[in-house]
C-alpha cells in the first residue's frame, strides 16, 4: 500500500517536512560515498532553514506539554496500563527537557562554524561547491568515510532534540487515528468532518496496483479526495473509476 499524508495546518506541514529531512539525513550519513555525505550536509542546511522559523521551537514545546497533560488525565483509568502511560510521559518529558535546554534555534551552534557556513552559502548556487570554489571542502570529501561520518554525526547531534520531539509528536498523532475503509465513486470522495473536533492530519493508503494518485484537499469542515490516473509523461488525468482505499483522520 502507498501511504499519502495531508496536513490540515502549517505547523503540521513543517513537522512533516522536518521528518522527511531527518529520515533522509539518517539514510545518507549511514552510507560511505562522498556524494552521499555531501547531500547529508546539504540536508543539515535544509533542516536549519526550516527550523529558522521563530515560533517553531515554541510550537513543539507547547505540543509536547499538551500531550503530557492529555496523558496525565488517563491516570487511574483501569483500562490503561500505568507502566505504558509512564513510559510515554517519560518520553515526552525527555524530549521537552532536551529541547527546552537547547540554546536558540536548532543548529544555532553550527552557524558559528565559519567553514560550514561558507559551504552553506555556496550550496544554494548550482554547481557552487566545486573543488575550485571550496578546496577545503573538496579535501574533506577525500577523508576516510569514518572520519566524515563522525563529523556529520557531531553536526547532526545539534538537531537531535528537535528530531526526537518531531518523531514523537507525529507518532502519537498517527497512533491516535482510527483507519476506515471508504470508496470513491467515479473517482470522487467527500466526507463531512464532525463539528467540534479539530483534525490535524489525514492519512490515505491505496493499493499501487490501482495505479491511481489521490489529490487531497480539506479544511475543518470537509475533506475531499479526487483520484487521478498518471498518463505517459507524468500528466495526471481524472479517473472515473470506482475505487476503495483506507482513510485515517488524526486529531
Amino acid at each position: 500500500m502507498i501511504l499519502y499524508e495531508y496536513p490540515f495546518n502549517e505547523r503540521l506541514r513543517t513537522y512533516l517536512r522536518l521528518e522527511q529531512l531527518f529520515r533522509r539525513l539518517g539514510e545518507l550519513i549511514a552510507r560511505t560515498h562522498p556524494l552521499d555525505h555531501h547531500y547529508a550536509l546539504v540536508t543539515i542546511f535544509e533542516v536549519m532553514d526550516v527550523a529558522a522559523r521563530a515560533d517553531l521551537k515554541a510550537d513543539v514545546l507547547k505540543d509536547l506539554e499538551k500531550h503530557k497533560h492529555q496523558f496525565d488525565a488517563y491516570r487511574g483509568n483501569p483500562s490503561i496500563s500505568e507502566a505504558a502511560l509512564d513510559g510515554v510521559i517519560a518520553q515526552l518529558d525527555q524530549c521537552f527537557n532536551a529541547l527546552n535546554t537547547q540554546t536558540g534555534k536548532a543548529g544555532q551552534s553550527l552557524t558559528e562554524n565559519d567553514w560550514l557556513m561558507s559551504i552553506r552559502s555556496r550550496a544554494g548556487i548550482p554547481g557552487g561547491t566545486c573543488g575550485f570554489d571550496l578546496p577545503a571542502y573538496y579535501a574533506w570529501q577525500h577523508h576516510a568515510p569514518e572520519q566524515r561520518q563522525n563529523d556529520l554525526h557531531h553536526w547532526a547531534a545539534t538537531l537531535a532534540p528537535l528530531a526526537e520531539s518531531v518523531y514523537l509528536l507525529l507518532r502519537l498523532m498517527r497512533d491516535a487515528g482510527l483507519p476506515q475503509k471508504v470508496a470513491a465513486e467515479r473517482g470522487q470522495f467527500q466526507q463531512n468532518l464532525p463539528p467540534g473536533r479539530t483534525f490535524q492530519l489525514l492519512r490515505l493508503r491505496i493499493d499501487p496496483a490501482l495505479q491511481l494518485v489521490p489529490e487531497i484537499s480539506g479544511n475543518r469542515l470537509i475533506v475531499s479526495v479526487r483520484l487521478m490516473r498518471q498518463e505517459d509523461g507524468g500528466k495526471l488525468m481524472c479517473s472515473n473509476e470506482d475505487a476503495a482505499f483506507e482513510l485515517t483522520l488524526c486529531a
